[in-house]
């Protein structure tokens, strides 16, 4: 038997029973709403741009966020990997920063910057730089020191090593670390927005259930758990671009 096949043997049974539950009343759908019920509100969420424009806002912030905290990692990690004396003093202050949930700044986040996309993406920044730093500190550290000695012979300037040594080795490290930081991108940008940002997918999940509209709860739950599969997926083929030049 194909599979494919057989993995759709318990989510069909499931929805199957789900719906036949509804029907004759075994299941209250106040709180589970039927999967038609869900898969018709999804449908007019969609037609009607607000599943669209709060997909939009969502992904824009973990994407923003994700490209600052990638940026931010990348540059501490190198500068630490490369300066041992500064990255011992600092190690206390890292720690104790990587240790506090990047929710935990949200209402500093909004008192500095109010509600919008700015105060969602520097949380997202905040909780998707630790992994991609420390990875980066971990492949930079590994770098052959004679071919930085052989660099600073030729006099070559810090973006030439930057370049030449330096990326290219910490390149397969800074991949590893990206892909976990995609996760936690959507993850935190959701949550931000379920907690106080009135945008988003987040905020319309809350709406949903404020209004007792949990048919289209239940398809904004299923649509976050697509995303997640597509962004799970992406994240899955940057082992492409990783392998060639990993250290």
């Amino acid at each position: 038997m194909n599979s494919h096949l057989i993995s759709a043997i318990v989510p069909v049974s499931l929805l199957s029973g789900w719906e036949l539950g509804s029907a004759v009343g075994a299941i209250d759908e106040t709180t589970f709403s039927r999967p038609s019920a869900i898969l018709r509100a999804g449908a007019i969420a969609a037609a009607d741009g607000s599943l669209v424009t709060a997909t939009y806002q969502t992904l824009e912030a973990a994407s923003l966020g994700l490209f600052a905290g990638t940026l931010i990692g990348v540059t501490l990690g190198i500068f630490l990997g490369l300066q041992r004396l500064v990255e011992l003093a600092s190690r206390p202050t890292l720690e104790m920063l990587r240790a506090i949930p990047a929710i935990a700044f949200t209402p500093l986040a909004l008192l500095i910057f109010g509600f919008g996309l700015t105060m969602e993406s520097t949380i997202v920044a905040y909780a998707t730089c630790w992994p991609v730093m420390i990875a980066t500190l971990a492949a930079t550290r590994r770098i052959e020191p004679r071919l930085l000695e052989v660099a600073a012979t030729l006099e070559m300037t810090a973006i030439e090593r930057l370049w030449t040594i330096i990326i290219p080795a910490v390149f397969g490290r800074v991949v590893v670390g990206l892909r976990i930081a995609i996760g936690f991108a959507l993850v935190v940008a959701v949550t931000v927005e379920i907690l106080v940002n009135p945008r988003g997918l987040g905020y319309a999940l809350i709406l949903a259930q404020q209004t007792f509209r949990t048919d289209l709860m239940y398809a904004l739950i299923v649509w976050l758990a697509v995303l997640g599969m597509i962004a799970g997926a992406l994240s899955s083929q940057l082992d492409r671009l990783s392998v060639p030049r990993s250290s």
